[in-house]
């Protein structure tokens, strides 16, 4: 993999690219900061915590071109400090802590190559890539074409495993779930699972999981999000498949947002109008697995297909956290995260 640094000014502001795209609401949230434009086309960020130092964290962004694709990386002014290319057509991106790389904590950022069939792993914040030379994906099945992925890590046994979904695939084994295993200075993953319900409508692309709760929170576009057990030890079940009702069109990016307290809030794309849904991360107070929207949220995102968020503070620019959400104009655009609180608020009265 070639690597090369970029140090350049952060592009204009962009709200639109082209007359049939969603309009933007007047009165969207406007991003503190939108980043430098990529060459082709963004389409999933994750952001890494720099926990020694917060304000050198880090926003990790797929550009998905096939054969001339890259994973770039932006600092919290938006500016592209570190790219690998070329990818085949990397599709999207996350991010786990202290992964244990025999004997070494390591952070990883873990990114479906969809052309390619496979995930490829990089060290952080340096993206080395320690894979050797990727993974290879649905190995078992005819329909393979990679493209949402999240990472989970148990917080009992600290195992850490990618959850991948794929342009298509059947019904109750729409995604396959692979434990990460360090051999020899390199990651392998071990298929241990395939699970997911699937409309069979549109595809399976943007995945979240939230750590702590020990859930899997997925968009079945058109259809609704779906909701499972983390641990593959706790079975298949479906535990939620709710926003059935709530979007315009297409269900895209799932952020998280989290509290200490096992509360916070999931946020959902609802990408032909230019919206963002949110739940209660921790459900209804009889039925932790009842997610009823609590607010829909106007954001100058265009069309957005990924999104992320962490509740940490970041510096003086974003004190309680950040949302990035990619946008069309092959940028990402953040967002200051007591903007988007103050109108959770307003609209929870």
């Amino acid at each position: 993999m070639k690597k090369i640094i970029a140090l350049i000014a952060c592009t204009p502001l962009v709200f639109a690219c082209g007359s049939k795209l969603a309009k933007v609401d007047p009165n969207a949230l406007k991003p503190q900061v939108v980043t430098q434009a990529t060459p082709h086309d963004t389409d999933d960020p994750a952001i890494w915590i720099n926990k020694k130092n917060p304000e050198q964290s880090l926003i990790i962004g797929t550009d998905k071109e096939e054969a001339t694709g890259g994973l770039y990386v932006y600092d919290l002014a938006g500016n592209i400090v570190n790219k690998v290319y070329p990818m085949d057509r990397p599709n999207n991106v996350d991010v786990a802590y202290d992964f244990d790389l025999n004997g070494k904590k390591v952070d990883i950022a873990v990114v479906t190559e969809r052309k390619q069939n496979r995930i490829r792993i990089f060290s952080l914040p340096d993206l080395e890539p320690i894979d050797n030379g990727g993974i290879a994906v649905f190995e078992d099945s005819d329909l393979k074409d990679p493209m949402g992925i999240a990472l989970y890590t148990n917080t009992t046994n600290k195992t850490t495993y990618a959850v991948v979904g794929r342009k298509e695939g059947p019904s109750g084994n729409y995604l396959y779930q692979y434990q990460l295993v360090a051999t020899n200075g390199t990651i392998h993953g071990k298929l241990v699972r395939t699970f997911g319900n699937y409309s069979g409508k549109k595809e399976i692309e943007a995945i979240m999981v939230d750590n702590e709760l020990g859930y899997i929170y997925y968009s079945d576009e058109t259809v609704g999000i779906r909701k499972y057990y983390a641990d593959p030890e706790k079975g298949n079940q479906e535990l939620a498949f709710f926003g059935q009702n709530d979007f315009k069109r297409d269900h895209e990016g799932i952020a998280l947002y989290k509290f200490d307290n096992g509360k916070g809030y999931i946020l959902i794309s609802d990408q032909q109008a230019n919206n963002f849904i949110v739940y209660k991360r921790e459900g209804e107070s009889t039925n932790p697995h009842e997610h009823q929207m609590i607010a829909k949220i106007p954001f100058s995102t265009v069309e957005c297909d990924g999104a992320d968020a962490v509740n940490f503070n970041l510096g003086k620019a974003f004190p309680n956290g950040v949302f990035v959400a990619m946008s069309n104009g092959n940028v990402f655009h953040y967002y200051d995260w007591n903007i988007i609180q103050a109108e959770i608020d307003k609209q929870a009265k």
